[in-house]
C-alpha cells in the first residue's frame, strides 16, 4: 500500500501528476469508481440475512469518528490556540475511513470486510457532512453540505446497491453470467462486469492520488509544534486506546460484536488523518495549513503506529484480554 503511495508522490514529484490532474483523478475517484465499486460490492453480498446481521455498521461508522471529535475536543485545550481549535478537533476525529483501511480489510477478510467498510462510509458521511462541517464553521448551521450528503454518489449507489439485490436476487449473478436467453439478462450482466472493472481501479487509484496529493503539499518548515504533536497523539495514539478500552469495558458487561466489524472498528481507529481533511478546511474555514502537516506527518507515522497497536490487538485476543 505505501510503496504505491510513494508511486503518486514521485510521480507529483516527477510532474507526471499536476495538481491540477491529481484534483481530477480524486473527482474521478470520488464520483465514478467509488460509487461503481460499492454498487457492485452491494450487490454482491447483501441479502436479508446479511443484511439483518449488518444493521448496525453504518452506527459503528457513525460511533468512531463521534469518538474521534470528542476526544479531540478534550485535549484541544492543551495542545491548540483558539485560532486553531476548530480545525484540530476536525482533524483528531476525521480517520481515513475508506481509501487506507479498504486493501487493508479486503486482504484480511474479502467480500465481509469490504461490505463492512463500506457499510462504515455510510455512517462516516452522516457525521462528516453534519457535525463535521458544523464543527468547523464554529457551530453555524449549513443546509448546502446536508444537500450534499443527499447527493452523495456513494451513499446512492450503496442504498441503489442494497435496493436491486433485495428485490431481484437474481441480479446477484449478474456479474459472473457468461451467456443468457434474455437479451435483458445479457445486457444487465454486461453492464454489472463493466461497473466491476471500473470499480476494481478505486483502491490503486486511490492510493496513488494519496501519495500525489502529499507530494504537492508545502512542509518546508519541519520544526514540530505543539498543535501538530496533539493532532498525531489524538488521531493515532489516543483514538485506537480509547476505543479498546471501551470494548474491554462493554465485553465485561456482555456486550460483544463479531469478529470482521470488531477488527474493522479497531482498524479504522487506528489510521491516520483523511486525505480529504484539507479540502474541506479549505471549504468551510480552519486550518488548511495544519490540516495538510497533520495528514502528511500522521499518513508517514501510520506505517509503524497502524501495524503495531493492530498487532498488539491481535495479541491480546489470542490471549483473551479482548473479546
Amino acid at each position: 500500500m505505501f510503496l504505491v503511495i510513494l508511486a503518486g508522490w514521485v510521480a507529483r514529484h516527477r510532474r507526471y501528476l499536476s495538481a491540477e490532474t491529481t484534483g481530477t483523478l480524486s473527482r474521478f475517484v470520488v464520483d465514478i469508481t467509488m460509487p461503481a465499486m460499492v454498487f457492485v460490492q452491494m450487490l454482491r453480498t447483501v441479502d436479508p440475512a446479511a443484511l439483518r446481521a449488518c444493521w448496525y455498521q453504518p452506527l459503528l461508522g457513525c460511533g468512531i469518528f463521534l469518538l474521534g471529535l470528542l476526544l479531540g475536543l478534550l485535549i484541544m485545550p492543551a495542545f491548540s490556540r483558539k485560532d486553531q481549535r476548530a480545525t484540530f478537533v476536525f482533524v483528531v476525529g476525521l480517520a481515513n475511513w475508506i481509501y487506507l483501511p479498504l486493501p487493508i480489510v479486503q486482504a484480511l477478510y474479502g467480500d465481509e470486510g469490504v461490505r463492512t467498510i463500506l457499510l462504515f462510509n455510510v455512517g462516516a458521511q452522516v457525521v462528516l457532512w453534519s457535525i463535521g462541517v458544523w464543527i468547523l464553521q464554529g457551530g453555524k448551521p449549513d443546509l448546502k453540505s446536508l444537500r450534499e450528503l443527499a447527493r452523495n454518489p456513494g451513499l446512492i449507489a450503496t442504498a441503489l446497491g442494497i435496493l436491486l439485490a433485495l428485490l431481484l436476487p437474481a441480479s446477484r449473478t449478474l456479474e459472473t453470467i457468461v451467456t443468457a436467453h434474455s437479451p435483458l439478462t445479457l445486457t444487465g450482466g454486461a453492464i454489472v462486469q463493466a461497473l466491476a472493472m471500473v470499480g476494481n481501479l478505486t483502491i490503486p487509484l486511490s492510493l496513488i492520488v494519496t501519495g500525489a496529493q502529499l507530494g504537492g503539499w508545502d512542509l518546508s518548515d519541519h520544526r514540530p509544534s505543539r498543535t501538530l504533536t496533539g493532532v498525531l497523539a489524538g488521531r493515532l495514539l489516543l483514538t485506537p486506546f480509547v476505543l479498546v478500552l471501551l470494548v474491554w469495558l462493554a465485553a465485561r458487561c456482555g456486550f460483544t460484536l463479531p469478529h470482521v466489524p470488531l477488527m474493522t472498528c479497531y482498524i479504522v481507529a487506528a489510521m491516520p488523518v483523511a486525505v480529504s481533511c484539507s479540502i474541506f478546511t479549505e471549504r468551510f474555514g480552519g486550518d488548511t495549513s495544519l490540516a495538510a502537516r497533520a495528514i502528511f506527518y500522521s499518513t508517514l507515522l501510520s506505517i509503524v503506529t497502524v501495524p503495531a497497536i493492530i498487532f498488539l490487538i491481535q495479541q491480546a485476543t489470542m490471549l483473551s484480554l479482548l473479546p
